[in-house]
């Protein structure tokens, strides 16, 4: 008994193709692109949890530089109001009888994040892909 196979050798060059055009990816731009993205998220976050009396703290936040530490990337979210860590940590009251809580706008969105980013990078990394493996 003889058997015969066909091979379709148009459908491995096409994904040769399809992983050299992978391999061409910038993941080093991804990732800096990532990094950028969380930021951004980040300042949304502390800026809707920050407290409004004049509102110069919510207009206080910005985002730092990125660097580029090992395998990591980091961006700070930054307010360099002079109250921010007060209203942040708690703080006692003037005539230093009492304690004001802290609001911990910055914790709680670092925090909230920090479970939300495997999933959009994830999110990401697969529209990446689908878009080389078109």
């Amino acid at each position: 008994m003889a058997g015969r196979v066909r091979v379709n050798y148009r459908q491995l060059e096409r994904l040769q193709r399809r992983i050299n055009k992978f391999a061409q990816v910038d993941m080093e731009a991804f990732c800096e692109a990532m990094a950028k993205e969380l930021a951004a998220r980040m300042l949304a976050k502390v800026i809707k949890r920050t407290p409004v009396d004049t509102g110069v703290l919510r207009r206080g936040w910005t985002i730092g530089q990125i660097s580029k530490i090992g395998d990591e990337y980091k961006i700070e979210v930054i307010n360099s109001v002079e109250y921010a860590p007060y209203l942040e940590y708690g703080h006692r009251t003037s005539n230093h009888q009492g304690w004001v809580n802290g609001r911990f706008m910055m914790t709680i969105s670092a925090d909230e994040l920090e479970q939300q980013a495997p999933a959009i990078i994830e999110r990401k990394l697969k529209a990446k892909l689908m878009e080389v493996f078109r």
